[in-house]
């Protein structure tokens, strides 16, 4: 069978999936309840899924924390080089 990315599969033990990579030697499907898997091509074991795949939910971005900023960054000292 040959597949092609973003075409909706059906897998014996994982359910349904979108296929999201695909070489000659390596396919990765995203599977609705399993998430990413990756497959030796040439021994994936697939059909076509019938209907459309799922929306899926976009990963929300974590905004990055500024550490708090210090009392005393330089300390005037003088005579001090």
């Amino acid at each position: 069978m040959t597949v092609s990315v973003g075409q909706y599969i059906k897998h014996f033990q994982y359910g349904c999936g979108v296929i999201t990579e695909s070489s000659l030697d390596r396919t990765t499907i995203d599977f609705d309840t399993h998430g990413l898997k990756l497959f030796v091509t040439s021994l994936m074991v697939v059909e076509p899924a019938e209907g459309t795949p799922p929306k899926r939910r976009r990963a929300k971005r974590v905004k990055a924390v500024k550490p708090p900023p210090t009392l005393a960054a330089r300390v005037f000292v003088p005579g001090a080089k």
